[in-house]
């Protein structure tokens, strides 16, 4: 008998029949001889609709992020009710956890908090009793009761995480797509699936973009070994296997590439070139739990220099309230700019870091396709830039082609 935890996205359960679907699914492996653990999203559309309806509602001011996490909850737990009552529909036996009830505990910062403990006695206990488990993704709560939750696509970290924690057999991750693949087959028709990944190369194509899966729940598997496989639920096919690298992965030297839209760029313009600055500056965005990306700071000219940084546009707001105050202490020149539509473009492959070129191919073909490059940033595995968002779909299709990652038969 295997231990299996199955995750299914918002366009898996997305509609009553599709919710039986995925029902019929999760039967078939318990009654194949296994234990299940079923993590479900919110239906396609809800989260977003949550949204506007707290927009609605709260239209003079942001709503409290405590409030939305209570508000957003609910939305995977509708979710795991009905799946549960559809398995129990369909002759099977299925209780639904939240992730409070399951033992998911989380730090205190509602909207993005991250997994501290996870004590899966209740979930144990139900699968000894023969129950399929639908657990909510999503969510957790903290010590003192707080209901959190841990950002977008943060059921794929409640599913790697409760693998690891039950030490099961197998992760699936079940979305709408046949796996991960070179790029976006939306953005490039011409793109093939990937059979197998290294964590590595999967973290970087998910932090630079990728939704497939979400960046912390790679990095998660990464840490405590949780080997899982990217499939569709809405057939049979073999997906993309994300393990740990091996000699043989080295040989292709980039796996894919990866886009990000909805960047801004932030940039304080003469700042004193003294140190403290930059600690002053990021300090600042830390506190108000903002993600930079991309970071460049100018040549000192005269003792002054430009710090530049880019982050998501939604965060933008808070970005310039935390660095208002900031200004005040790094002179009377200092000056904030932001520049809006902006998006990044990524080469992705853990060959790189034994073959040279891949920057200076991936700038070729950027300027063969008339695409001006904005910002640079690498690191072993990855060459990033920023270009207009308007040309980013381009842009990827032009570096697509150019490192041979085109489906001959479809191009």
């Amino acid at each position: 008998m295997a231990l299996i935890v199955q995750k299914y996205g918002g366009t898996s359960v997305g509609t009553p029949e599709r919710i039986r679907n995925c029902a019929r699914r999760i039967l078939e492996s318990q009654r194949a001889g296994n234990q299940v653990v079923a993590v479900v999203s919110a239906m396609s559309g809800v989260t977003d609709n949550l949204i506007k309806l707290a927009r609605e509602v709260s239209p003079n001011q942001d709503p409290a992020e405590r409030e939305m996490d209570v508000l957003l909850a609910t939305g995977e737990q509708t979710t795991i009710a009905l799946t549960a009552m559809a398995i129990n529909d369909l002759g099977g036996k299925a209780v639904s956890l939240t992730g409070a009830q399951a033992g998911i505990s989380t730090d205190k910062v509602h909207t993005k908090a991250r997994i501290v403990n996870i004590t899966p006695k209740a979930v144990k206990q139900m699968l000894d009793e023969g129950n399929i488990v639908m657990l909510a993704g999503f969510q957790g709560q903290t010590a003192g009761g707080e209901i959190t939750t841990l950002g977008r696509g943060g059921s794929d970290l409640t599913a790697i995480a409760m693998a690891g924690a039950i030490q099961a057999d197998l992760c699936q991750i079940f979305t709408d797509v046949d796996g991960v693949y070179t790029c976006d087959p939306r953005v490039v028709p011409t793109a093939t699936k990937i059979p197998e990944i290294s964590y590595d190369e999967m973290l970087e194509m998910a932090s630079s973009g990728s939704k497939v899966m979400q960046s912390r729940s790679v990095e998660f598997a990464k840490k405590f070994g949780v080997r899982f496989e990217v499939r569709n639920s809405m057939n049979h096919n073999p997906g993309t296997i994300v393990k740990e690298e091996n000699k043989g992965m080295e040989s292709v030297v980039v796996r894919g590439v990866s886009i990000e839209r909805n960047q801004a760029k932030v940039t304080i313009d003469d700042v004193p070139d003294r140190p403290g600055v930059s600690a002053a500056i990021f300090g600042a965005i830390s506190k108000a739990n903002i993600m930079v990306d991309m970071i460049v700071q100018n040549v000192s000219t005269d003792g002054l220099t430009d710090i530049s940084f880019t982050l998501s546009t939604a965060d933008l707001p808070k970005a310039e309230s935390a660095l208002r105050s900031v200004l005040v202490s790094l002179g009377e020149k200092a000056a904030l700019r932001t520049q809006t539509g902006v998006a990044k473009l990524s080469v992705v492959g853990i060959g790189m870091r034994s073959h040279s070129g891949v920057a200076a191919r991936m700038f070729a073909a950027l300027s063969e396709a008339g695409i001006n490059i904005q910002m640079i940033s690498t690191s072993e595995i990855k060459v990033a830039v920023t270009v207009e968002e308007a040309l980013i779909e381009k842009a990827a299709r032009a570096v697509h082609t150019a490192f041979d990652l085109d489906d001959k038969a479809s191009a």
